[in-house]
């Protein structure tokens, strides 16, 4: 499973995101705002899920602002910080 594919799955159970598949996220979908919706309180626990299921740390906002956009963005920077 892809770093991709694993990050919408986790994201869907972890945050309990109703109605939503994996394959309805696209992976440049926008994570907050009139993508797939969601608010900083969201932000909080996805800087947990991806300690948790990655491994990997976001340290503050300034690192976290531009891995949270979407999806291939937040691949993107747990896959450099994995390498």
């Amino acid at each position: 499973m892809s770093v991709k594919e694993k990050l919408k799955r986790v994201l869907i159970e972890d945050l309990n995101l109703e109605d939503v598949e994996p394959d309805e996220i696209t992976d440049d979908m926008a994570l907050f705002g009139d993508g797939l919706g969601l608010d900083s309180l969201d932000a909080v626990e996805l800087v947990v899920i991806v300690q948790k299921h990655f491994g990997v740390e976001i340290k503050d906002m300034e690192e976290g602002r531009p891995a949270l956009q979407t999806i291939s963005t937040l691949a993107k920077f747990i896959e450099e910080r994995l390498a």
